[in-house]
């Protein structure tokens, strides 16, 4: 599948917003202490990538009724669903200057990814931060995908192939409406509309 950048500008992918707020003290300690163990731009992309999948928890397999949204959250609280963790992950990208995009799958309820493109790269690889699942096969790549779970079209699932500067709307909507994780599953999107005049 050929990835789509939502926004030709790729400055659009290193850019701070309300979620993926990556001049945050928090997400800049990380950011520092991942950059002096891991000073090349890929070595750090891979200890970015191991850290939020092991060090965040998913809070639907912990059981932990917190939600949380912004990536300073995640880091902070160390928990957060596949979405705060993927903005993590974008976060702690975009703070050493690494492009980030935020990326989709739909199975019954939407999954969130990120992906990333590497210096001296033309083309973006996805990853998946968001570890715990049985059986997961994510791990970083430089060169190929090694994703959580892989779609099948013949059950209605798919890759979605845009590429978002921000989150999208609807994962906001659901992440920012919960009172808790419980309420949270109710609210998850099962789709996205990729028109929404709302996403950057």
């Amino acid at each position: 599948m050929r990835l789509v950048q939502r926004d030709p500008d790729l400055s659009a992918y290193l850019a701070a917003d309300e979620a993926i707020d990556h001049h945050h003290p928090r997400v800049r300690e990380v950011a520092d202490r991942l950059t002096a163990r891991h000073p090349g731009p890929v070595a750090y992309a891979e200890a970015a990538f191991t850290f939020v999948r092991d060090a965040i928890e998913h809070s639907m397999d912990t059981g932990d009724p917190r939600v949380t949204w912004r990536a300073s959250d995640a880091i902070g609280q160390r928990t957060g669903i596949c979405y705060a963790k993927a903005h993590a992950l974008a976060a702690l990208l975009r703070a050493r200057a690494l492009p980030a995009a935020l990326c989709y799958q739909t199975f019954p309820v939407v999954h969130g990814l990120v992906a990333v493109r590497l210096p001296g790269r033309t083309e973006w690889i996805r990853q998946d931060p968001r570890g715990g699942a049985p059986g997961s096969a994510a791990r970083f790549s430089a060169d190929r995908e090694r994703l959580a779970f892989t779609v099948r079209p013949e059950a209605g699932e798919a890759d979605h192939p845009l590429l978002y500067a921000a989150p999208h709307p609807a994962v906001l909507r659901a992440l920012r409406s919960a009172r808790d994780v419980a309420q949270l599953e109710t609210l998850l999107p099962q789709g996205l509309d990729e028109h929404d005049p709302a996403v950057r």
